[in-house]
């Protein structure tokens, strides 16, 4: 299986969507081949990629529960190169539907090993994630080889980050041994704000090289984009958020290039 990437953070508003969109579209215009998956009730990656989350049968939530192959729910999307797997409404009441189901947390993970040629033609396979430490995001979690973590350069951000790694290391132990953060995200930096400067500094220095370089900036561009169906790169490509974007593209590439020296 090539590398699966889940894009996690429980807390919400932190650029964990805007954050697949635009690294998946920056990576697919440098030639990648990139698959998303959406893993979010709410749907925002599918919308954001130009297709529907009203699609009521070739979904992620069809998959999951066996009413649907993958090969039927791959969409193409409005960037080239970069396919995704939409969501739908129905996928929040899975946690319930799932509920005397022992291996509900492996479910996904089975599906995607026993369709590893139809997957194979992807560099990255990307999965955005909902906003809590729900059944789904376990399910990202079990599948994922590595982790991505967006961190907002706000108050309370590097206490849920805490959390957050606590629930990483419990799911390396009993899940998934092989679970790995390949690196965290500074979103919404602001420059005038002394506040972001610290919590650059904190990261920086409890997570050490893990931590891009780039750092992704607040941007109305990047909060625009979505109302018109595409990511902020083909919507705006010059503006400062998306070429932020594209500067993490190439140390994410620069990253792979160093794990497979």
């Amino acid at each position: 299986m090539k590398k699966i990437i889940s894009i996690i953070n429980q807390k919400g508003g932190v650029g964990k969507t805007t954050t697949v969109l635009n690294l998946a579209t920056a990576l697919a215009q440098m030639g990648k081949k990139i698959l998303v998956i959406d893993l979010d009730p709410q749907g925002n990656a599918t919308t954001g990629l130009g297709r529907s989350n009203n699609e009521t049968e070739n979904n992620i939530y069809k998959i999951i529960i066996g009413q649907s192959d993958p090969i039927n729910c791959i969409q193409t999307s409005c960037v080239k190169n970069l396919d995704i797997i939409g969501s739908n409404v129905n996928l929040s009441g899975l946690e319930v539907e799932t509920a005397n189901d022992s291996n509900r947390a492996f479910l996904l993970k089975e599906i995607l090993t026993k369709n590893k040629s139809l997957l194979d033609k992807y560099e990255n396979i990307f999965i955005d994630c909902p906003p809590s430490l729900s059944l789904l995001t376990i399910m990202s979690l079990v599948v994922a080889d590595e982790l991505l973590v967006p961190l907002q350069t706000e108050f309370f951000a590097l206490e849920g980050i805490t959390q957050l790694v606590k629930t990483v290391e419990r799911i390396k132990i009993n899940l998934n041994p092989s679970l790995n953060i390949r690196g965290i995200l500074l979103t919404m930096f602001d420059k005038r704000n002394k506040l972001s400067s610290q919590v650059d500094e904190e990261a920086r220095k409890f997570f050490k090289e893990k931590v891009y370089n780039t750092v992704i900036p607040r941007n109305v561009r990047l909060s625009e984009a979505p109302s018109h169906g595409v990511p902020c790169i083909v919507y705006d490509k010059a503006c400062l958020g998306s070429q932020s974007y594209i500067n993490l593209a190439k140390e994410f590439i620069e990253q792979e290039n160093k794990i497979g020296a």
